[in-house]
């Protein structure tokens, strides 16, 4: 049975940064790399990691769930020249399931930890928000992995990339992600984690 992702949900997790001030990343996260930070700017507060050095950094939160979720967030970068900063989510741990803009490659794909899975065009703006959604969702003895991303205010109604896992998925925690390799840091807010009910 593929689970509804019209039912009623329950929030694990939800931090828009709106409320802490400018400085160390609250203590709900856990980064594995980066020297992530609360930035603000104007009124608009967010995560934020710098611009260097040039490498692939994560932060987990939230609890370990095996249950079928989803997991939003926004994502703010910037190009130089023909450099690309790359971005996304994850569900399931360090090495589960990440949802990822790869602005170099004109792609959005699934990876597993660190190996791409599948990839589909994707139209990226430098210097825009985008949208990311990841959803896993079982289907019989195995797991569905649905991934969805847009500027603001343009939500596809169907996911964009799909990839079918069979047998079980470990639970694990929810993390972000971001390689600033085009040398400007990358922004992340509004990240929403939610079970998907039955």
């Amino acid at each position: 049975m593929l689970w509804s992702t019209q039912a009623a949900d329950t929030v694990l997790f939800e931090q828009n940064f709106e409320a802490l001030p400018a400085g160390p990343m609250p203590k709900e996260f856990l980064a594995l790399a980066g020297e992530f930070v609360v930035g603000v700017e104007g009124a608009a507060h967010f995560l934020e990691l710098p611009g260097s050095p040039l490498d692939t950094f994560g932060a987990l939160f939230g609890p370990a769930s095996a249950e079928p979720c989803s997991l939003e967030g926004r994502f703010h970068g910037t190009k130089t020249g023909r450099k690309f900063p790359t971005f996304g989510l994850s569900l399931r741990g360090a090495g589960g399931y990440r949802l990822q803009v790869s602005p170099g490659k004109g792609q959005l794909e699934i990876y597993k930890g660190d190996e791409p899975l599948v990839g589909v065009p994707f139209a990226w703006q430098s210097g825009a928000w985008t949208s990311l959604k990841l959803t896993l969702l079982k289907q019989g003895a195995g797991w569905v992995v649905e991934g969805r991303a847009w500027a603001d205010g343009t939500a596809p109604a169907a996911p964009q990339v799909r990839w079918e896992v069979a047998g079980d998925v470990a639970a694990g925690r929810a993390a972000v992600w971001g390689s600033p390799y085009s040398g400007t840091p990358i922004r992340f807010d509004d990240l929403k984690w939610t079970v998907q009910q039955p």
